[in-house]
C-alpha cells in the first residue's frame, strides 16, 4: 500500500499540466502539448528508433472483439452495473450472485477471439524481440485476449477472469473450467427478469489445495481494493525505461492507470494515443490517432523499412 501511495503521488506530481499552471513556462508547455499530431509517418520514425516500448491497453481494445464493458448507459447485467457487483462487500453479502456474474463473463470470453489490434501487438513483440528490442503490454483488461493473441510480456494490473484466489488460504490459481463448478452450469443469464440462483456457499467454487476447501473468488481487483504492489513495481520499472509509450483503447479516467502515460510524457518520452475519440489526457501526448484500434494500430506497428530482420 505504501508503494502504491508513493507511485500515485509521484505520478500526480508529474502530470499536473492543465490542472495547475503557476508560471509562463508551464503555460507555454501546456499550449505546445495541446495539439497532438496524427501524422503516421512521424510516429513511424519514432517507432523505428524505440528500444523499449510500453503499450497500455484498456477496454476499447476488447470492445472490438465484442466483449461487453458493463459501463455507461445500458451497461447492466440484469439490473446491476459492474460497480455494484465487483466489490468485496457485494461478494460478502451475496457470493452466489457475484459468482453468477463472473461465470457469465467467463463463458462469454470463451467465445471471443483477439482482434487485429491484439494480434498486431503480439506480432510486434515477437518481431522486435529478435532485434534486441522489447515490448511490454500493461493492460487494465481481465479477459486474457492479449495472452490468447500470443503476447508474452504482459502485466495484468486488474487481474484475470481465468484466475481464482482462495478467501481462506490465499492461493492463486489459473482456472479455465467451463463451468467453473457444477452448480453454476446454465446460470448467469443477464436478462433483467432472471432470478438469482441462490447457490449455497458450499456449492460455489472451492479451493483445491490439500485440506483447505475455502471459498474461491475471482482473482480480479474490485472497486475499493488496492492493486497488487508487486505488479505496480513491475509497471513502474517498465515505465522508467521505456522510450516510447502507446495508450490503446483506454478512456484515461480509471486510476492509477490513467496516470501512467502522463508520467512517461512528463519526462519527455513520446506517447501515442490510439482511441475512438480524444480523452482527458490527449493534450499531454505527442500523437493521437482517432478511430478503431483494430484499424489504426496494425499499420502503426508493422515492420518499418529500416528494421533489420535476421
Amino acid at each position: 500500500m505504501c508503494l502504491f501511495q508513493f507511485t500515485a503521488r509521484r505520478l500526480v506530481s508529474q502530470a499536473r499540466c492543465g490542472l495547475k499552471a503557476s508560471s509562463a513556462k508551464k503555460q507555454s508547455f501546456c499550449l505546445e502539448m495541446a495539439r497532438p499530431s496524427s501524422n503516421m509517418a512521424d510516429f513511424r520514425e519514432v517507432f523505428a528508433k524505440a528500444k523499449h516500448i510500453a503499450i497500455i491497453t484498456g477496454a476499447g481494445v476488447s470492445a472490438e472483439s465484442g466483449v461487453p464493458t458493463f459501463r455507461g448507459a445500458g451497461g447492466f447485467w440484469r439490473k446491476w452495473q459492474a460497480q455494484e457487483l465487483a466489490t468485496p462487500g457485494a461478494f460478502a453479502r451475496n457470493p452466489s450472485r457475484v459468482w453468477e456474474f463472473y461465470h457469465y463473463r467467463r463463458e462469454v470470453m470463451l467465445s471471443k477471439h483477439p482482434n487485429p489490434a491484439h494480434i498486431a501487438i503480439a506480432e510486434c513483440e515477437k518481431r522486435l524481440s529478435k532485434q534486441g528490442r522489447s515490448v511490454v503490454v500493461i493492460t487494465q483488461n481481465i479477459d486474457e485476449l492479449h495472452r490468447k493473441a500470443g503476447t508474452k510480456h504482459l502485466l495484468e494490473i486488474h487481474g484475470s477472469l481465468f484466475k481464482t484466489r482462495c478467501t481462506s488460504c490465499g492461493n492463486v490459481a489459473a482456472n479455465y473450467k467451463s463451468p467453473i463448478c457444477p452448480a453454476l452450469a446454465g446460470k448467469g443469464a443477464p436478462d433483467p427478469e432472471t432470478a438469482d440462483a441462490a447457490i449455497p456457499v458450499e456449492d460455489l467454487p472451492q479451493c483445491e489445495e490439500d485440506g483447505c476447501n475455502g471459498l474461491l473468488r475471482p482473482h480480479v481487483v474490485w472497486f475499493g481494493e488496492a492493486l497488487d504492489p508487486d505488479v505496480l513495481t513491475a509497471v513502474e520499472k517498465e515505465l522508467d525505461i521505456c522510450d516510447l509509450c502507446l495508450v490503446v483503447g483506454t478512456s484515461s479516467v480509471v486510476y492509477p492507470a490513467a496516470m501512467f502515460a502522463p508520467q512517461v510524457s512528463a519526462r519527455g518520452v513520446p506517447v501515442a494515443e490510439f482511441n475512438m475519440e480524444a480523452t482527458p489526457a490527449t493534450n499531454r501526448f505527442r500523437f493521437h490517432f482517432p478511430g478503431p484500434c483494430g484499424t489504426t494500430l496494425p499499420p502503426a506497428l508493422a515492420r518499418h523499412e529500416t528494421e533489420i530482420i535476421s
